[in-house]
């Protein structure tokens, strides 16, 4: 059985959805102002892994991406550059979905905008407002909503907070996002007011648009419903964004919002956080430019434990792109196996290499523990087979579990 751990229980739990055989899965999509790097990929392979994973455990998974194209920055970014909003954002998810191919990440069922969810988020603030967890407030002009944590019992459940040092003042924060990480302990943001020169939109609850905080809750219950089985993201979403999303669709519906939620750790770059001040942000482009391709480059980013950080440099690709390669050798070599008498054992190499892979799997997706197991069980069958201990059926049973592993590492053939 699936063992994970959730971030919400923060414990290991076996994994057993609402529904036996069926997986609703949110995943945490980039804020389209700016090219995706290769940080923001390694979340999108862990939650990749997590889907293909379930379906290889014969779950029929639904998986929903957001993609944020109206927030602050985004309005920013298209300003500074000249150029239309939707311009800007469209071009962005051009590049994204062309990384998409070249890291061989499944395309989600549903890809929404949040500028498809308008009237969703619309509905969302009303209710909100009905149910007394919101309210409106005038701001610089403009008619805002707010919502009130200390309205909602168990907010910040998922980052652990301490609500008895919630101020109880009332305090307002206007912007989508701030800058840094900090918990902005105070009534946070729902929807803004129409801005000269801003996008707006005619709703039900005024002219306005939602704020970057009520928007993952109107894209996945608008597609999804109000409860699913898998909520997925970088572990930075545990400030503020996840907790305000679970709480916005927790109040308006009264249900769970998510049964588990998984976190991945930051991609650090020798050693250091991402930033272009540093200069040491690096997109997929610049390691195709450097001779690697996409499997090399998605090896390198899976081939660890999701809530681990890991850490980028131009050695350790390299050095992962040669055990994947020496593997891959290998692997091919089992299929110039010269003809022999079948050792009866094709089925043992066959079931050693999927049980190994499947105990590390289970173990809360321990990709680089699956992979080691398969890389010595191939190793080992290469040496049998320079000795002339392994048959074709032998050979044939191993490559078929391998193309079945292979189904949700995505690396080997």
């Amino acid at each position: 059985m699936l063992n994970i751990f959730n971030t919400l229980t923060n414990r290991f739990e076996v994994f057993k959805p609402f529904e036996d055989s069926k997986v609703k899965m949110y995943s945490c999509g980039p804020s389209v102002y700016q090219p995706p790097h290769i940080g923001n990929y390694r979340t999108f392979l862990f939650e990749d892994v997590v889907q293909r994973y379930l379906e290889y455990l014969g779950y029929r998974v639904t998986r929903l991406m957001t993609l944020t194209d109206v927030e602050e920055k985004a309005l920013v970014e298209a300003k500074k550059s000249n150029v239309a909003l939707g311009h800007l954002t469209r071009q962005n998810e051009v590049l994204l979905f062309r990384d998409f191919e070249f890291l061989k990440i499944k395309i989600p069922d549903h890809v929404v905008r949040a500028s498809t969810v308008i009237d969703q988020a619309a509905m969302l603030t009303e209710s909100l407002v009905a149910k007394g967890y919101a309210y409106w407030h005038e701001h610089e002009g403009e008619k805002n909503a707010y919502f009130d944590p200390l309205r909602f019992k168990g907010f910040g459940k998922l980052a652990k907070l301490d609500m008895s040092r919630w101020p109880r003042k009332r305090r307002r924060f206007h912007k989508d996002t701030y800058p840094g990480t900090p918990w902005n302990r105070g009534d946070f943001i729902l929807w803004q007011g129409c801005k000269k020169g801003e996008a707006c939109w005619e709703t039900a609850v005024g002219r306005g648009r939602p704020a970057w905080n009520i928007q993952d809750a109107a894209i996945v219950t608008k597609h999804l419903g109000f409860s699913v089985d898998v909520a997925a993201g970088g572990v930075d979403n545990l400030v503020r964004h996840h907790d305000y999303t679970l709480a916005v669709a927790e109040a308006v519906s009264g249900k769970q919002f998510a049964k588990y939620w998984l976190h991945g750790a930051h991609l650090l770059v020798d050693g250091k956080k991402m930033s272009k001040s540093r200069g040491n942000v690096y997109y997929p482009k610049d390691l195709a430019a450097k001779g690697y391709g996409g499997a090399h480059v998605r090896f390198f980013l899976i081939y660890g434990h999701y809530r681990k950080s890991k850490n980028f440099t131009f050695e350790e690709l390299a050095e992962t792109s040669k055990k994947l390669e020496l593997l891959r050798k290998r692997v091919r070599g089992l299929g110039g196996t010269k003809s022999g008498t079948p050792s009866g054992k094709e089925k043992d190499f066959a079931q050693s290499i999927l049980t190994g892979f499947e105990t590390n799997m289970n173990s809360d997706l321990d990709v680089k523990g699956a992979f080691d197991h398969v890389f010595e069980e191939v190793s080992s069958l290469d040496k049998l087979k320079q000795e002339g201990k392994i048959t074709p059926e032998d050979a044939a049973g191993a490559v078929t579990a391998l193309e079945q592993v292979d189904r949700v590492l995505r690396v080997v053939f």
